[in-house]
């Protein structure tokens, strides 16, 4: 029997709904998120993008010739996020050379650890994260200023469009994999969404 994204998620729809809704950002779209608060997610997830970008390039490195149009477009994207994220970060004057918080540090460990998985878990992982930040910043709604900015980036139709692609490329993956191999992708969407809430919680460890 082969399982689906769309299953993985039915299967474990408590874990992700704590995964992409979060006081974090219900804080965002109600205005009671502090500036302190905000920043303190913000160059944190400037360094979890630096180790998703080496991610994703490892990815392609395994990926079938077939599913390069859609990780070379995902590269470009983080190319010019990763200089976005520079741009926000003058305007708030913050320092993006900070060191990692625990959860951040953790989940970049486990990103480097899919490395030495099946491509069918690899690239099942690649769609949670993203879907994660498409849906956490959906959800909500529309979010006032100052926050639009940051909820058009990854709440955006063409970024949702994105994650549908990799979402068909997972599923034909597993639909060739092992049982095992199945299994070990659907615990990655699990970890994932256990580390995606611990990272929005990051927000309130302001100082």
């Amino acid at each position: 029997m082969t399982i689906t994204c769309q299953e993985i998620l039915k299967n474990h729809q408590p874990i992700w709904q704590e995964a992409t809704v979060h006081p974090f950002l219900d804080g965002c779209k109600q205005g009671t998120i502090t500036p302190e608060q905000f920043n303190t997610w913000l160059v944190q997830d400037y360094q979890f993008v630096v180790e998703f970008t080496r991610m994703v390039a490892r990815i392609l490195s395994v990926a079938p010739r077939h599913h390069f149009d859609v990780l070379l477009g995902g590269l470009t994207a983080l190319k010019d996020e990763l200089n976005w994220f520079q741009v926000k970060a003058a305007e708030r004057n913050l320092s993006l050379d900070v060191a990692k918080q625990r959860t951040c540090e953790e989940y970049s460990q486990f990103l480097e650890s899919l490395a030495r998985t099946p491509y069918a878990v690899q690239a099942t992982g690649l769609w949670a994260v993203e879907l994660a930040y498409n849906q956490g910043w959906q959800l909500p709604g529309p979010m006032p200023e100052p926050y639009t900015e940051f909820a058009d980036r990854w709440g955006n139709p063409g970024f949702t469009d994105y994650v549908k692609l990799l979402e068909q490329q997972a599923d034909e993956m597993l639909s060739n994999a092992s049982p095992e191999v199945q299994k070990e992708a659907e615990q990655t969407v699990i970890t994932v969404a256990q580390f995606e809430k611990a990272f929005w919680q990051m927000a309130f460890n302001a100082t």
